[in-house]
């Protein structure tokens, strides 16, 4: 019996390191599915719980490849607050789309070039909330044309303004205190992202956004008087006229490729329990693929999210990358 219950504990304890060991999440797709590279790393809006979630959702209902990676400290623990790190950013050598939501990284040579690369051959991308600002480098740095801050002509802001279409454009909304109902701009109502997606009410606070000319407006955002969902939209100026919030572009990098980019100023973990809003940035997925939208693509949320408030310093310690995996309720 002793015997028994100290192997059951050794290959607990094997089982435990082999998870701990993991850098990023990997989910299995169909045969020759199309492979979704998520990049989480913010320090606030919880990027490392809501995109494990996203991914998991996206493979298993739709049978794409999805893989997850973090910013991850000397431990091997994730830290968002390391901004230096992308672990296993070879992955990004085989993406076929990328989603992210990043903050002010310096990430090293590797990854940026990787990044880049993706960039260059013209991979769709879809960016949610902080992205606008993805990159902060300094001047000296041979990645300084990506960052918020950049003055080189025809890349002034950066990333997020020459690709995404807007840099950190400022908290329209008042951060923490005024929410965000989101309102279909009316030209766009028959568009196929928007299908099956209803009004969503989202606790982070509405940015300010002045997306180019060639940006396609989606969604635009009323702040509301509080974090209530059933708070009323503000009747001031802020909502004179209601600020962006989702669009799309076309955007011709310097290889001369197209990438399908969608933008989205929202995507907080907590607010991606919302369906209107897992479901637009899963049709944006499918847009980004150049594939049919379902009328009502399925996002079924995995059983056991319960993602943290967004915040800076509440990211939850100690947890390796398997950690951030919800458990899903059985099919069928």
């Amino acid at each position: 019996m002793k015997h028994f219950l100290f192997s059951l504990v050794t290959f607990i304890c094997l089982i435990n390191y082999i998870n701990s060991a993991e850098k990023s999440l990997h989910f299995s797709g169909k045969p020759n599915s199309k492979h979704i590279v998520f990049l989480s790393g913010d320090e606030e809006y919880r990027s490392e719980e809501g995109l494990p979630m996203l991914a998991q959702m996206m493979s298993r209902h739709h049978g794409f490849e999805c893989s997850v990676l973090f910013s991850l400290d000397e431990n091997g623990f994730v830290n968002p607050e390391n901004k230096n790190s992308l672990a296993d950013s070879e992955i990004l050598d085989k993406a076929d789309l990328i989603v992210m939501l990043l903050r002010f990284r310096t990430w090293d040579d590797q990854a940026m070039e990787r990044f880049e690369k993706a960039y260059l051959r013209g991979v769709p991308i879809i960016a949610l909330r902080t992205s606008s600002h993805a990159f902060i480098y300094k001047g000296e740095s041979k990645w300084h044309k990506y960052s918020s801050k950049s003055k080189i002509a025809n890349w002034e802001k950066g990333f997020g303004n020459k690709v995404l279409g807007e840099w950190w454009g400022f908290h329209h909304g008042k951060h923490k205190v005024e929410g965000c109902r989101s309102v279909i701009e009316k030209p766009q109502a028959e568009n196929q992202i928007l299908n099956g997606v209803n009004e969503f009410f989202c606790l982070a606070d509405v940015y300010r956004a002045n997306p180019p000319a060639d940006a396609n407006i989606l969604l635009r955002g009323a702040v509301t008087e509080s974090l209530d969902p059933k708070s009323p939209n503000l009747e001031t100026e802020k909502n004179k006229p209601m600020q962006p919030i989702a669009w799309t572009r076309l955007v011709e990098n310097e290889q001369q490729n197209i990438n399908r980019v969608f933008m989205c100023t929202m995507g907080a973990a907590i607010d991606l329990k919302e369906e209107g809003l897992r479901r637009l940035i899963a049709n944006a997925i499918f847009w980004g693929f150049e594939m049919d939208i379902p009328e009502k693509t399925n996002v079924t949320i995995p059983s056991s999210y319960k993602p943290t408030m967004y915040g800076f310093k509440t990211y939850k310690k100690n947890m390796h990358p398997t950690d951030h995996i919800p458990a899903l309720e059985p099919e069928g």
